[in-house]
């Protein structure tokens, strides 16, 4: 088996009590004020995103939904989710949220390299996902593998980013990345509109 890549090399985010934070898998308890946080960092549009199509009506990857706290308060997330990329099984990422005001404490790099690791962790191949390269490629992303892959919606191009867990996971791949999660009773879509007209 080749080794792992970028994510296990990677030491994950502090967790001690003496910490700024701690990264901790997602609870139902943290729903509200993870979507409070999603709506203050992508506001109302956030639903209309392509992305989103992927995520719409589906849970995501088992072990793979992360929450960082401080000072027993929510401040950001990160979830992963099931896709086939142009037939080949892998992860899509995102959002990556943090609140604003913990921005300087380097949240969004720790919820990334803790995510990458437990996706590793769990046997997966590839991560994709849409968002600016020069952010994401200390995390082992690149445009290199996602040139004939396409999105159900409108992308840019140069955001479509993917890093391998396992060296080839996506060499030769092309076509549409598709949801292939479990599916939920309601779509969280749904439930933000009933949520908003209430």
């Amino acid at each position: 088996m080749t080794a792992v890549k970028t994510a296990m090399t990677v030491p994950a985010a502090p967790t001690s009590e003496a910490a700024p934070f701690a990264i901790r898998a997602e609870r139902p308890s943290d729903v509200a004020a993870r979507e409070a946080l999603l709506d203050v960092c992508f506001g109302p549009g956030r639903f209309a995103r392509t992305c989103q199509r992927l995520r719409d009506g589906r849970k995501p990857a088992e072990g793979l939904a992360f929450v960082a706290v401080r000072r027993g308060k929510v401040v950001g997330t990160v979830r992963l989710w099931h896709v086939s990329a142009g037939g080949r099984p892998a992860l899509m990422l995102g959002p990556l949220a943090v609140d604003p005001a913990s921005r300087e404490l380097g949240l969004g790099a720790a919820l990334m390299r803790h995510a990458l690791t437990a996706a590793a962790a769990r046997g997966h191949d590839a991560v994709v996902l849409l968002g600016d390269a020069p952010y994401y490629a200390r995390f082992g992303f690149s445009a290199g593998k996602t040139a004939a892959l396409a999105m159900p919606g409108p992308f840019e191009r140069d955001r479509l980013l993917a890093c391998e867990l396992r060296d080839g996971a996506l060499d030769g791949v092309t076509g549409m990345i598709a949801a292939t999660g479990s599916t939920l009773a309601q779509p969280r879509s749904a439930v933000a509109a009933t949520r908003r007209a209430a």
